[in-house]
C-alpha cells in the first residue's frame, strides 16, 4: 500500500528481487501500471486511497487478483512541517496516517485472521518522528506515535485469539525522495538504502527495525532526555513518506 514511488516502489522492487509475488495499490493507477510493466512479479495493481471508505473492499479485490496474502506492507502517509499549525494539514494528516491508516490496517488484520492455518505477516512504515512529539510537525509526529502504539495493540490482540500473525514496525528517519527535494535535512538516506533494510526486517521478522544506525543513535539519545527539558529543546523535523 503506497507503492507508486519512493520508499514504496523499492521495497516492491526488492521484493520482486527475492521472489516474492505482489500486488501493489496506491492512488495513481499509471504509476502503478508503469511498475506493473517494469516488474514481472506484479501480478495485479489496484488504485486505492487509504482515506476513501471503499478501500477495504479494494484490499480484498487486490489480494483476489493477485492470488492471496502473505505480507501487507503500508507506505502510505503524509507528513508537514507546520509550525504555523495551519488546521487543514493537520487534519488532512491525521485522515491519511491515523483514520486510514486504521482502516487499512484493520482490513489487513482481519483477512489474515480469517485465514488461521496460514502464517501472516503485518509490516508498517512509520518513523523516528514517534519517537517524541516534534512540535515543527505536531500531527505528523502524533500519527506516528499513534501508528507504532497500535501495531503494538495488534500484536497483542494476534496473541490473545493464538493468531500466527507477526509484525514489523519499521522507523527510517529523513529519507531523499521528492517529497523533500529542494529541502536542507540532515541525515538524509537513499531510499533504495532504506529499502534494503525495510526488507531484511520484514525477512527476518524484526519486531522493530530503526533505519539506519545513526538513527539509532540518535532515537536512543532522545528517550533519556526528560520531558520538561524535551520540550524547550528547539527540534525542527519533517519526513514524508
Amino acid at each position: 500500500m503506497g507503492a507508486t514511488s519512493g520508499i514504496g516502489k523499492e521495497v516492491a522492487k526488492q521484493l520482486a528481487a527475492r521472489g516474492w509475488q505482489l500486488g501493489l495499490a496506491g492512488r495513481r493507477i499509471g504509476l502503478l501500471e508503469q511498475s506493473r510493466q517494469e516488474i514481472p512479479q506484479v501480478k495485479a495493481v489496484k488504485q486505492i486511497d487509504v482515506t476513501d471508505r471503499d478501500a477495504p473492499r479494494l484490499l480484498d479485490e487486490l489480494i483476489t487478483e493477485t492470488g492471496g496474502m502473505d505480507l501487507y506492507f503500508h507506505s502510505s502517509g503524509i507528513g508537514y512541517q507546520n509550525v504555523e499549525l495551519d488546521v487543514e494539514k493537520e487534519l488532512a494528516t491525521i485522515n491519511t496516517n491515523g483514520m486510514g491508516f486504521t482502516r487499512m490496517l484493520t482490513a489487513a488484520f482481519r483477512h489474515l485472521a480469517g485465514h488461521p492455518g496460514k502464517h501472516g505477516q503485518i509490516a508498517v512504515i512509520s518513523s523516528i518522528a514517534g519517537t517524541k512529539g516534534l512540535g515543527a510537525a505536531p500531527a505528523y509526529s502524533s500519527s506516528k506515535r499513534f501508528q507504532s502504539h497500535y501495531l503494538e495493540c495488534l500484536e497483542q490482540l494476534a496473541r490473545i485469539r493464538r493468531l500466527p500473525v507477526s509484525f514489523t514496525d519499521i522507523r527510517p528517519g529523513f529519507v531523499d525522495t521528492d517529497l523533500i527535494k529542494g529541502s536542507r535535512y540532515p541525515l538524509r538516506l537513499k531510499a533504495e538504502d532504506v529499502a534494503r533494510h525495510i526488507v531484511r526486517a520484514i525477512e527476518r521478522k524484526r519486531r522493530v527495525a530503526v533505519v539506519d544506525w545513526r538513527y539509532r543513535m540518535l532515537v536512543f539519545f532522545w528517550k533519556l532526555v526528560p520531558g520538561r527539558l524535551w520540550v524547550r529543546l528547539k527540534v525542527a523535523s519533517r519526513h514524508e513518506i
